[in-house]
């Protein structure tokens, strides 16, 4: 729950102000580390052993600190610096680190019981755990979605589990003869209401992320443009005067001459008053619709950007992120929220994360499940990964 919730609240922050930034890793730092912290002493208080001990108050604290320090380090290598492979692994091995610190830190606060230590376990507590913190970031880090949230939130509570019992393998205790403790101690039971509390804050927390995790259903705002208005009915004549013109017009015998005159001169009249109808306005055209702009927010404004310069638009929570150029800009819109206000065929679903420019895709290469397609004029993008099942429509659109 304590990695869900850390990973949660640094998930859509990248396009945040600095302060939201820092804010939202300092409280992603605490809950991650504060897990861990409470993980392994739920464990601790499961130890039994056969000679009375304690926990130094001050050891214990200091080992928290540590892992929240820690794991807010890698955070901040992470929202505040360009994400690479190699800043991805820094970080990871940063978390590594700080899980097997914390937890060493945290068992030399034990008084009255001394800790023996053996080289096999210390080398394979500190290389598992420098090992899962790199792969647990890539998770988390590799293709930033909701998939990945869960798959690192159980990739970091495997690691922390591991490293404990692992370390805990090769760890041996020795009563100390004729030992005193100084200082303020915790035992079991104080430990015990410390953890408690910390777990009831971390449930509350993991409340708060996770009622918001999956996004609500939403009904597309898009401006849909008014439909042309029908053509108007072609003008109809004066009922009197096609009533003439039909009388006029009927075959009927003319029984004497005044009569075919007269008809005559009557249908004479109808032609001239269809004649000077006005002539039938035609129906206006439809007037073109402006193409629908791409809104971003900096600095508290909303600025509009023109959807034909946007390179890609990716996924970050309920937002979305414009790749301009060499800029990211932060969008209200969702990714299908976005995907149905454009509606223009340059822009093609390549990833459920990813809506792709055509127009701005610079090479294409094809793998055996999926494909990439290339950006090398964006160079805050790179390139996109193109799931398999969005493959065809993107060949297609590309050509290839």
């Amino acid at each position: 729950m304590a990695s869900f919730t850390g990973l949660s609240l640094t998930h859509g922050i990248g396009t945040l102000p600095s302060p939201q930034r820092k804010l939202a890793v300092a409280m992603a730092a605490v809950a991650l580390g504060g897990g861990i912290w409470s993980m392994h002493f739920v464990a601790m208080l499961g130890l039994q052993l056969p000679v009375l001990f304690y926990y130094d108050a001050l050891t214990t604290l200091i080992s928290a600190l540590v892992a929240i320090l820690m794991i807010g380090t890698a955070l901040l290598l992470m929202h505040f610096r360009v994400r690479t492979a190699v800043s991805i692994t820094g970080a990871g091995v940063i978390v590594g680190l700080g899980i097997a610190a914390m937890h060493y830190i945290g068992m030399s606060g034990m008084q009255l019981c001394g800790t023996v230590y053996s080289p096999v376990g210390l080398a394979l507590a500190w290389g598992s755990s420098i090992a899962l913190g790199v792969l647990s970031f890539w998770v988390i880090y590799g293709d930033r979605s909701r998939r990945s949230i869960v798959f690192g939130t159980l990739c970091l509570g495997f690691s922390v589990f591991t490293v404990h019992f692992v370390a805990m393998g090769g760890t041996g205790f020795l009563a100390e003869a004729g030992g005193s403790a100084e200082g303020p101690l915790l035992d079991n039971a104080t430990l015990a209401m410390i953890v408690t509390l910390a777990a009831f804050v971390i449930c509350g927390a993991f409340l708060l992320t996770g009622v918001t995790f999956l996004p609500a259903e939403q009904t597309s705002t898009a401006a849909v443009a008014d439909a042309p208005s029908p053509p108007l009915p072609p003008f109809q004549s004066a009922p009197e005067t096609r009533s003439a013109a039909h009388a006029s017009a009927s075959p009927m015998a003319a029984e004497t001459p005044s009569d075919a005159a007269a008809a005559a001169a009557a249908a004479a009249a109808a032609i001239a008053a269809v004649a000077a109808e006005p002539e039938r306005p035609q129906a206006p055209s439809p007037v073109p619709q402006p193409a629908v702009p791409v809104p971003y927010e900096k600095d508290g404004r909303t600025i509009f950007v023109d959807r034909s310069s946007i390179a890609a638009i990716r996924a970050e929570g309920h937002y979305t992120i414009l790749y301009v150029g060499g800029q990211q800009f932060f969008c209200p819109w969702s990714i299908s929220e976005a995907e149905t206000r454009l509606a223009d065929p340059n822009f093609i679903r390549a990833h459920r994360s990813y809506l792709i420019n055509v127009g701005h895709v610079t090479g294409f290469e094809r793998h055996k499940d999926n494909g990439i397609c290339f950006f090398e004029k964006t160079v805050s993008l790179g390139k996109v990964t193109v799931s398999r099942s969005r493959l065809p429509a993107v060949r297609h659109a590309l050509g290839v």
